[in-house]
């Protein structure tokens, strides 16, 4: 059995095991999900189940990082290893006890610094050759810093439903498995993708079968997710290419739209941007009379169909490349906002 092989098994295996041992001690210790106005579950949850699987990954990560022998990883990963761990504790305080927005931003900022001053970022917008900009490096340094804060909180926006945020995290991160084994990136940064998704997997056997979660992943593994999430496009240049920003952008288009609606929403009713609401895409999926399974299975299709489309887009190259990735969007865009329609269809309906 190859290394690679040993690593994937034991990442699958051990975050199985950890959640079971962090379900039976939140248990033991009434260590349950608050209800609130943004979660639509009923009775008692454990939560911190996202502790298991990200720290199963952390450490499998942690010796794929020093198994290579190029001057991309090694000590020089270290700060991002390091701010995952960050994310992790920031959110597990915030399941224990809420912290305040802006100490959470600044644990984020901070994250984002540890990985981008190391030198990670996005390389290109496009596959296109755009250099002539002016202070193009620049803004590819600034638009990762942005990236990164931002997809760390994204991933928490979409955990609202059984199965769900977890599920998408697992189909990301197999695509970009395939997508940066298509590019020619050695096995370095595939293997991560590939211990992610295992560990994730270790974690979902606990959802099933939806929608009866024994243990719930807790802000920590949804910050956790965002931000390994946010990190892997950033390393995938190992080999001097990397995955282009509007292609991350395009396959994490679920949590990175509802992000953006979610903002522009409370802008426009001049809310707080972290007060919880129940108009996120799982919500609005749910109002139009589909359960946790229709909910989970919707989204997930819509992910597989996006994870094919930016697919195509980076295996072909030119114009054919930017009509996968324009229909990649153009599926997104045309889903939230068919959603979106239909549901204030529904709510006018309900209030007639």
């Amino acid at each position: 059995m190859s290394e690679s092989v040993i690593i994937l098994v034991s990442s699958f295996v051990f975050s199985g095991f950890a959640v079971a041992l962090i379900l039976h001690l939140a248990r033991k210790k009434s260590w349950y999900d608050h209800i609130n106005e943004r979660k639509i579950h009923t009775g008692d949850v454990p939560r911190l189940g996202g502790v298991g699987f990200a720290l199963v990954f952390a450490v499998a990560a942690f010796f794929i990082n020093f198994s290579s022998t190029g001057s991309y990883f090694g000590l020089r990963f270290l700060p991002s290893l390091l701010a995952l761990i960050l994310t992790l504790i920031m959110g597990v305080m915030d399941d224990f006890k809420p912290v305040a927005p802006r100490y959470k931003l600044i644990a984020h900022i901070f994250a984002a610094l540890c990985v981008i001053i190391p030198g990670y970022s996005f390389h290109r917008l496009l596959f296109f050759n755009m250099e002539g900009i002016p202070f193009f490096p620049v803004i590819l340094v600034v638009l990762s810093f942005f990236w990164l804060v931002g997809l760390t909180n994204a991933i928490n926006f979409i955990d609202g439903s059984d199965g769900l945020a977890g599920g998408i995290s697992a189909l990301v991160a197999l695509s970009y498995a395939l997508i940066f084994s298509s590019m020619g990136n050695t096995g370095m940064v595939v293997l991560f993708c590939g211990s992610l998704a295992a560990a994730i997997g270790g974690f979902l056997i606990f959802n099933l079968p939806i929608p009866q979660a024994k243990i719930f992943m807790g802000d920590g593994g949804a910050y956790f997710l965002g931000f390994v999430l946010a990190l892997l496009p950033l390393v995938s240049a190992e080999d001097g290419g990397g995955l282009p920003l509007l292609y991350a952008a395009a396959l994490l288009i679920i949590p990175v739209f509802d992000a953006i609606s979610a903002i522009w929403r409370r802008i426009r009713d001049k809310r707080r941007i972290d007060s919880p609401d129940r108009s996120h895409i799982h919500h609005k999926l749910f109002t139009l009379g589909l359960n946790a399974v229709g909910v989970a299975g919707t989204l997930y299709g819509l992910q597989i169909i996006i994870s094919i489309l930016v697919f195509l887009s980076v295996k072909y190259q030119g114009a054919l490349s930017l009509v996968f990735l324009g229909a990649a969007y153009l599926v997104g865009i045309s889903f939230f906002s068919g959603v979106h329609f239909l549901n204030q269809a529904a709510l006018a309906k309900r209030g007639a």
